[in-house]
């Protein structure tokens, strides 16, 4: 059962947005997928230059790995070239979850 998430906003640099856009559709898309413990991941556009990250795990452990990952490892080598700040993360936890496609 999925219990534990984290919310993470990256606000692009001016001028860097296509690479934060790429590098989420890329990179970020090609490592959580090999992430076992990271089920539930989605990336987000909210506007021109800010975009989220939505990753949801069954525990507290796995939600920890997560940050230790190579996603979280090489957008923290990126983020003073590509951000405007530092990524927020917040942790979130799960009451309810509906997930059925059509």
């Amino acid at each position: 059962m999925i219990k534990h998430a984290f919310f993470v906003r990256l606000e692009a640099k001016l001028g860097k947005e296509q690479e934060v856009e790429n590098f989420l559709l890329t990179a970020g898309l090609e490592m959580t997928n090999r992430e076992t413990t990271t089920p539930i991941w989605f990336a987000l556009k909210m506007s021109p230059t800010t975009f989220g990250v939505f990753d949801a795990f069954a525990n507290e452990e796995d939600r920890q790995a997560h940050l230790q990952g190579s996603l979280a490892k090489a957008l923290m080598a990126s983020a003073d070239e590509l951000l405007a700040s530092p990524p927020t993360i917040e942790p979130i936890d799960i009451l309810a979850m509906k997930n059925q496609l059509p």
